[in-house]
C-alpha cells in the first residue's frame, strides 16, 4: 500500500534493500510494468542534463566563434536549477522526471536571458568599448526584455503551481520547478551574468592578443 509523500523511487530502494537482506542466499527479484523501467533508468537524468549543457556550449562557441565568451551563459544556469530545487523543497515536493523536466526547459530560457545581455555586450566590445562598459550596457538595454518575457512565464505558470484535482502533484512539481528556477535565474541572472562577461572577456583579449604578439618564424637563405 503507498504511503502518503514517500516517491516511488525511495519504494523500489526500499523493497530492493528488504529484499537483499531477507532473502535466501541465490534468491533474488525482478520489476514488471512501470517500476521495471523506473528501476532499469539508472542515472540516465543526469547524462541528459550533461548533454544539454554540452549542446548549448558547443552552440554558442560556434556563433561566438569563441570557447571562452560562452562561459558566462553555461555559468549563470546553476542559480536557477538552484531556485527550482529551493522552491520544490519549500512546497515540499519531490525531484522527480516533471521537476527534471521542468530543469531542462530552464537551461533553455535562463540560457536566452544571457545571451541576450552577452550577444549585446559581444557586439559593443567589438565596436571598441572596453569589456565593463559594454557588459554594464548590455545589461541595461536588455533588462526591460528580459524582466517582460521572465514574468509573463511565471504568470503563466501560477495555474499549474496552484492545480488541483486529478494529476494535481505533477502539475504543482513542474509549475513550482520552473517559476522558481526562472524567478531566481531572472533576478539573480541580470546582476551576475554583466559580472562573468567583464571577467571572460578580459580572459578571451589576453588569448586573443597573445596570438597576435606571436610572429612567424623566417629563415633567410
Amino acid at each position: 500500500e503507498g504511503k502518503a509523500g514517500v516517491s516511488s523511487g525511495d519504494v523500489l530502494k526500499t523493497v530492493q534493500k528488504i529484499a537483499n537482506e531477507k532473502l535466501p542466499k541465490g534468491y533474488t527479484i525482478d520489476w514488471a510494468g512501470i517500476s521495471r523501467d523506473e528501476a532499469n533508468a539508472g542515472n540516465e537524468s543526469i547524462y541528459i542534463f550533461l548533454i544539454s549543457i554540452v549542446f548549448v556550449y558547443l552552440l554558442l562557441s560556434a556563433q561566438y566563434e569563441s570557447f571562452i565568451l560562452p562561459l558566462p551563459v553555461i555559468l549563470s544556469l546553476p542559480v536557477g536549477v538552484f531556485g527550482a530545487f529551493c522552491l520544490l523543497a519549500i512546497l515540499g515536493l519531490e525531484n522527480n522526471i516533471y521537476a527534471q523536466i521542468a530543469i531542462i526547459m530552464l537551461i533553455g530560457l535562463l540560457g536566452k536571458n544571457a545571451i541576450l545581455i552577452i550577444e549585446f555586450a559581444a557586439h559593443q566590445h567589438s565596436l571598441g568599448k572596453n569589456a565593463m562598459d559594454a557588459a554594464i550596457e548590455g545589461a541595461r538595454i536588455r533588462l526591460r526584455p528580459i524582466l517582460m518575457t521572465s514574468f509573463a512565464f511565471i504568470a503563466g505558470l501560477i495555474p499549474l503551481t496552484l492545480a488541483s484535482g486529478a494529476g494535481a502533484i505533477g502539475n504543482q512539481t513542474i509549475g513550482s520547478a520552473a517559476l522558481g528556477g526562472m524567478f531566481i535565474g531572472t533576478m539573480v541572472g541580470v546582476l551576475i551574468i554583466p559580472g562573468l562577461y567583464v571577467y571572460f572577456a578580459k580572459i578571451s583579449e589576453k588569448f586573443s592578443r597573445g596570438r597576435k604578439d606571436e610572429k612567424p618564424i623566417t629563415e633567410s637563405i
